[in-house]
């Protein structure tokens, strides 16, 4: 944290980061012409001077580093050929090597850091007329080549931090829109019952609200048992968006309701409300019955009492025929009526055929709604009878927290 504090700081302030190496030079240049064989004395003015001219480009190392790198590179072989028992470090030019290795691309600074140790070691060797790879020389050119090899070390740091900071940045957006797209699927699923509910009992109420209006005057008990049903459906539609609301809560809320979610078991009681609304519904079974995946088991009631809603609504049927058909694999729904094409009577969605082929698709199976050949309209959906993860979303729990 304060490598990372004093990195941002740095770059707040470039010129006075710039800057202070070529400070802390010329203070040790000082020092340095200040020392002799005999103890201190007066620095040597020509030393300092040479010294403090390399170091001025250094303020602008960090905005131009190969410019700098030429002219302190310069400034010090003048030095070190003009004074040459004044000056015999290029410090000033080391910095810049290093500056430059932290910016620019590896083959840039090596090239660069490569010549500039060669003309630093070839001058010094020429102007103190010692062989070129003899210690004190080859010192020079270890010198330029440690200060490019330091400054590459700090870049690949740099880019390996900088590519860790970026992953785990992109983890985290990932994360953030993972959570978003989850979030907006479960709206849609809560959507979808509520639809299925509301719209199955607010069918069923509105056609045993009319029939009792009806009989009110002509057959009073007919009438009488209307309202029963009128009360029993509308109860249990109170008990599923209670149930379907309590798919909201937090898992540490108490609930109001721990009813269960309902599946075909219930598909009795279904067809009873269904009947009770003055649609003849017939139902057959075929194949092995067994139990099936909890996400089948509701879709596949969803979409048999979407269906039967449907038709009440919209198809003017007088009857419709339920099938489940159990294969080795699937469950095939089937819900056919003789009425007419399910347009809508008034101005609706249209939500009900797409929150069934929704419903179908999410757990991995099929729906297929149009017009039967022997008249009226067919729903067919292909359901799997047990989910895999590969092939299924998560399916709803079958008791909300």
């Amino acid at each position: 944290m304060q490598v990372a504090a004093m990195r941002r700081w740095a770059s707040r302030h470039e010129r006075i980061s710039d800057a202070s190496p070529a400070a802390v030079l010329i203070v040790i240049a000082v020092a340095a012409a200040a020392a002799g064989d005999s103890g201190w004395h007066a620095p040597r003015a020509a030393g300092v001077a040479w010294t403090a001219l390399s170091c001025v480009p250094l303020v602008v190392r960090s905005r131009w580093p190969l410019p700098v790198v030429v002219v302190t590179l310069t400034i010090d072989l003048t030095a070190m050929a003009l004074a040459p028992d004044r000056v015999a470090t290029p410090t000033a030019s080391l910095v810049a090597l290093y500056t430059l290795a932290t910016r620019s691309g590896r083959r840039t600074a090596w090239t660069v850091g490569v010549i500039a140790a060669v003309a630093v070691t070839g001058v010094y060797a020429a102007t103190h007329e010692e062989p070129v790879l003899v210690g004190t020389s080859l010192l020079r050119f270890d010198f330029a080549i440690a200060a490019t090899a330091l400054g590459d070390a700090v870049r690949s740091r740099r880019l390996h931090l900088a590519r860790v900071e970026a992953r785990a940045e992109r983890a985290e957006r990932t994360r953030e829109a993972e959570a978003r797209r989850r979030v907006t699927e479960e709206r849609v699923r809560i959507a979808r019952e509520l639809h299925d509910v509301v719209a199955h009992h607010i069918t069923l109420v509105n056609a045993q609200a009319g029939v009792a209006h009806h009989l009110m005057r002509t057959d009073p008990d007919r009438a009488y048992e209307a309202l029963a049903h009128i009360k029993e459906t509308s109860r249990a539609a109170l008990d599923e968006l209670r149930a379907t609301v309590g798919l909201l809560r937090q898992p540490d809320d108490a609930p109001d309701s721990r009813a269960p979610l309902p599946g075909l078991a219930d598909l009795d009681a279904l067809i009873g409300g269904i009947r009770a609304g003055g649609l003849a519904v017939t139902v057959h079974r075929t194949g092995l019955a067994r139990p099936v995946a909890p996400a089948t088991d509701l879709t596949a009631y969803r979409i048999v009492q979407e269906s039967l809603t449907n038709t009440h609504k919209h198809a003017r049927a007088t009857h419709a025929d339920v099938s489940l058909d159990y294969g080795a694999v699937t469950l095939r729904v089937t819900v056919t009526d003789d009425g007419g094409p399910h347009a809508p009577k008034g101005p609706g969605t249209g939500h009900g055929l797409i929150g069934m082929r929704e419903r179908a698709t999410a757990i991995g199976g099929t729906l297929t709604t149009g017009p039967h050949p022997g008249g009226g309209f067919r729903v067919v959906a292909e359901l799997p009878l047990s989910l895999t993860p590969a092939t299924a979303r998560p399916a709803p729990r079958k008791h909300h927290p």
